[in-house]
């Protein structure tokens, strides 16, 4: 992408060697000063010290391609010609240097692809601002410094061959600060994405609101957000990278409204600096906190990224948007689901259960990784935590964008435990329903896979409203403008699986289970004795078999006489045919139409047989 020159004789990439000069050889003792050593935490936010950095950073030298560098994070020496040739990140340690706006775009677009667009003019200096240095002057300085008109570059074009607009910070630009306007070029990127329908990326990199700029600046944060929520609106999707660092108004505003936020390793982002919070609380603060890893372990984010592996990761994202497989997707497929109780083999309770829950049926990762191209997990409730019972994300079934959410168990103990046994916490299903919602915007149909033996009990549980957010996951599918499919792999355990459950279509296999509560909690309870477990089994009419005949559930997908686990390929792909034809069926319903008849499936419950029901 060409950008206005740095200055009458150089280039933007002049300024982007001068910048790794910068911060490989200039920022070990600069950052000692204002940021701590590479790994120290208690960082202060730079919105306050930025026109400081980047005028003392003024007479470095930039490095030939060919010198060596010292990686200020692992201080080991790389090759500066190997260096670029990895995007400007250490091979050693992984560590990655900024980038300038001009080459951020450059890394992402397709070549050749990305046309600058040039936001409204906007008000130097409206406050007639003055510090140590008149704010028009350093407003001089940085342009002259950066070939920018300020922190932010807009441009339309293409990565991976999908149209987007993207929106790129730049911190060499008076540490990136919001000001009326990078606000204004922000603002015009969102209305550009939402004038030619397509997605919007923006890629942070800020210390904050511009202090010289006073209200005006934080005036920005409702502009944008505003701004946001018109292409929310519009269903189109909206893709923050967050890069190191980002902090203050773009933190506490666009960054963190889009619908899929990633982050660079390493990247901080948060509302106050690390320095200014230990400052106040008068505490050490936890390790790598507001690091990228730990914005994601704590469900902020939904993940992390290396930079080399970013234009894959958005053209996955932005295939979602894009595709569209048309009318006579899945015609082709074949129903394998039995729909006649009486054509289901009867098993005794004991082996129904032992079949259900054998480590080694497929589980929804396993059929995630044979079904879909092109998957992006997921991750976080954008509140507390990244639950590992629940996979959630999007990708391309048979072309078409589908949302799956589903429980996870694993084949081990280790996996097992890792993956809280598949029981999930309220971040879990607080992830659902986020996820649920994205879908709804985005008009993506859900599939739901079920295989749980129910939502997580304990103190740490309803502390955090595991009622509450079991009853917004029901509450959310049932809400939905998208067709919802749901299929029950192995437990169906009580209000845990129904979260993901209450579809316009249930589908179980055929040696799966579907329970108000496990035949073990109902022996204890009602027989006063465990073992009455196969007896309470029977008599909850949980296999498939019952819950067909119930109306429960739609269809029974087969399995081999010894079980799921004894051809997984197999069952997998009978049940992703049974989900494409289900689909199929449901995807010409309008919106308005799907949740009517959603309603009136389960208004009928209990009331008359769902068999009896109006459905499509």
């Amino acid at each position: 992408m060409t950008m206005p020159a740095a200055d009458g004789n150089g280039s933007i990439w002049r300024a982007a060697r001068w910048v790794g000069a910068l911060l490989f050889a200039g920022l070990e003792a600069m950052g000692r000063n204002y940021y701590g050593a590479p790994g120290d935490t208690a960082q202060p936010t730079q919105g306050d010290i930025v026109s400081e950095t980047i005028h003392q950073a003024g007479t470095k030298v930039p490095p030939e391609p060919g010198e060596w560098l010292a990686c200020p994070s692992c201080r080991s020496m790389v090759y500066g010609k190997r260096f670029q040739r990895l995007g400007r990140v250490c091979p050693e340690c992984g560590w990655h240097s900024a980038l300038s706006a001009s080459e951020r775009i450059d890394q992402l677009f397709d070549t050749g692809s990305a046309v600058p667009i040039w936001p409204r003019s906007t008000v130097d200096d409206p406050l007639a601002f003055t510090d140590l240095v008149p704010y028009g002057k350093r407003l001089a300085e940085a342009r002259r410094q950066t070939g920018n008109e300020d922190a932010v570059l807009v441009a339309h074009g293409t990565i991976g061959g999908r149209p987007v607009v993207a929106a790129v910070m730049d911190f060499r630009f008076l540490g990136g600060s919001l000001g009326v306007a990078a606000g204004e070029a922000i603002t015009c990127a969102a209305e550009r994405a939402l004038s030619e329908g397509v997605p919007l990326l923006i890629v942070t990199a800020s210390g904050g609101a511009r202090m010289q700029e006073g209200v005006l600046s934080l005036m920005q944060m409702a502009k944008t957000s505003n701004a946001m929520a018109a292409l929310d609106e519009a269903g189109l999707l909206t893709i923050t990278l967050v890069t190191d660092p980002t902090y203050g108004g773009v933190s506490a505003s666009f960054a963190t409204l889009a619908d899929v936020i990633i982050a660079e390793p390493r990247a901080r982002m948060g509302f106050a600096g690390p320095r200014v919070i230990e400052q106040t609380v008068r505490e050490r603060l936890p390790e790598g906190f507001q690091t990228a890893e730990f914005l994601a372990e704590h469900g902020l984010i939904d993940d992390v990224r290396p930079r080399a592996e970013l234009p894959h990761t958005l053209r996955n994202l932005l295939m979602l948007a894009q595709t569209d497989p048309g009318p006579q997707w899945g015609e082709d497929e074949t129903d394998p689901v039995v729909r006649d109780p009486e054509a289901l083999t009867v098993r005794a309770p004991e082996e129904m259960l032992r079949l259900a829950r054998r480590l080694d049926r497929p589980t929804t990762l396993d059929h995630i990784l044979q079904w879909m191209d092109g998957f992006v997990e997921l991750h976080g409730d954008r509140g507390q935590a990244d639950c590992p019972a629940i996979v959630a994300g999007a990708g391309l079934l048979d072309g078409l964008p589908v949302m799956v959410i589903g429980h996870q168990k694993g084949h081990t103990t280790a996996q097992l435990v890792r993956r809280d046994f598949g029981m999930p916490s309220p971040a879990g299903y607080r992830k659902a329903a986020r996820v649920l919602r994205l879908a709804a915007k985005l008009r993506i149909p859900v599939l739901t896979l079920v295989d749980t033996p129910g939502a997580a009990p304990g103190i740490e549980a309803e502390n955090r409203g595991q009622a509450f957010a079991i009853a917004e996951c029901i509450r959310t599918m049932g809400k939905l403008p998208v067709p919802v499919v749901s299929v029950v792999m192995g437990e169906g355990g009580s209000g845990g699986a129904l979260a993901l459950a209450a579809a316009d279509r249930v589908l179980i296999c055929a040696n799966a289970y579907y329970s108000v509560i496990s035949p073990e909690g109902c022996a204890a309870i009602l027989w006063k004795s465990p073992e009455a477990r196969d007896t309470a089994a029977a008599a909850l009419k949980l296999d498939a078999r019952s819950l067909l005949r119930l109306g429960v559930v739609d269809g029974v997908v087969p399995e081999p006489d010894g079980g799921a686990h004894t051809d997984p390929a197999g069952v997998s792909e009978l049940i992703r045919s049974a989900v494409v034809s289900a689909l199929r069926d449901l995807r010409s319903t309008p919106a308005a139409e799907l949740r009517r008849l959603r309603r009136v499936r389960y208004r009928r419950y209990g009331v008359e047989r769902p068999a009896a029901t109006e459905r499509n």
